[in-house]
């Protein structure tokens, strides 16, 4: 009596498709000859196989349930016929190809096609253009659907008679394990499933054309160096379509401004008697000029903040600060008028509680 599926693959009768598919490749990875260690572990692995090409077919598994062994007992033979069954799903997953089967390509599922590279191109934006955003356009060579052929690459259409219009070749491969089918992309049609009588002389039989044309591009506001934005459609020429093109940006130095993140930051020279006095400064903001307040006493290094005058974040569109960095600047020379001018304020007591605690010091040693 052979053993039942269900036992075999050591799940119940109401094992879902998932739990069956689980339940095969563990048995599958303990099991196979070129790894087990388990006494007859070829004849095991052969009723895993069979099991599972049964279960894992639902119209196979219901005369299963129905009539038991007897549903494929056809001429005299014993058990179920798997070896058109494709095992590559699972064997591909479990072992790759360390086994010498050809589990086909990664393709997508458009008949073995395979999608175009994508291209990258660098594009410069001053300071501004990366705060604000703005709208460039770009000379980038593409690739179009043919106007001659509108696409399909010739003229005379027939159904390819290698592959009857699947656009993939099925292949069996014996092995001491059995029987494994593998799919490859069909070389006659090059898997489009369509041959043609003439082939497209504009597009060279592709579908295809090459054309070079400007493409206007909306570059949102906050992006910084090294941010890249990807245009779908406008990289290499791919049989399952183009790829993609990506701008990277590299955005040039202010004259003023430097940039952290979203935040700015901004140094402003302030002569001695401005740091000294205070008084009512004007300085640049990405959103023009504003007068700022610096209180008298101010010395180099005090920063300020300006909320929300930085820089928009690309993503969530707040808006960063800006940071003013005060730098008292000492007058390179002084005429006599001013030098007279500090000798008479040098006589007066300007002596702040940082001097007086050095001269403290100074004076006890």
């Amino acid at each position: 009596m052979k053993k039942d599926y269900y036992e075999i693959l050591g799940v119940s009768k109401t094992a879902t498709q998932d739990e069956i598919k689980s339940a095969f490749r563990k048995l599958a990875k303990k099991y196979h000859p070129d790894v087990s260690k388990e006494e007859n572990a070829a004849e095991k692995f052969k009723e895993c196989q069979e099991a599972y090409a049964v279960l894992s077919d639902e119209n196979k598994r219901r005369q299963y349930d129905q009539y038991g062994h007897a549903a494929f007992q056809n001429n005299g033979s014993s058990g179920y016929d798997f070896s058109g069954f494709d095992f590559s799903d699972i064997f591909s997953d479990l072992f790759g190809s360390s086994f010498g089967f050809n589990f086909g390509g990664h393709t997508n599922s458009s008949r073995g096609k395979s999608r175009g590279r994508d291209r990258i191109i660098r594009v410069d934006l001053s300071f501004e253009e990366a705060a604000f955003g703005t709208k460039k356009n770009i000379n980038v060579d593409t690739y179009e659907e043919c106007d001659s052929c509108h696409g399909k690459g010739g003229f005379d259409e027939d159904i390819c008679s290698n592959c009857h219009g699947t656009g993939t070749v099925t292949t069996e491969q014996r092995t001491l394990l059995g029987s494994f089918m593998t799919k490859t992309t069909c070389p006659k049609c090059s898997g489009k499933g369509r041959t043609y009588k003439r082939s497209c002389s504009k597009c060279s039989g592709t579908g295809k054309i090459r054309v070079n044309k400007d493409v206007e591009v909306k570059i949102p506001a906050g992006v910084d160096n090294g941010n890249q934005q990807r245009i779908a459609g406008y990289g290499e020429y791919g049989s399952a379509g183009n790829g993609d093109l990506y701008l990277e940006y590299r955005v040039r130095e202010h004259e003023l401004f430097e940039r952290d993140g979203t935040d700015i930051y901004l140094e402003v020279p302030l002569t001695v008697t401005e740091a000294v006095l205070g008084c009512k400064k004007e300085i640049p903001t990405l959103s023009g000029n504003v007068k700022l307040t610096i209180e008298s006493g101010s010395n180099t290094g005090d920063k300020l903040r300006l909320k929300g005058k930085g820089i928009e974040d690309v993503h969530s569109y707040r808006k960063g600060d800006m940071y003013v960095v005060l730098n008292v600047i000492m007058p390179d020379k002084l005429s006599r008028d001013q030098k007279k001018l500090f000798e008479e304020l040098d006589k007066t007591d300007l002596e702040t509680k940082a001097f007086k605690k050095f001269n403290d010091y100074l004076r006890k040693n």
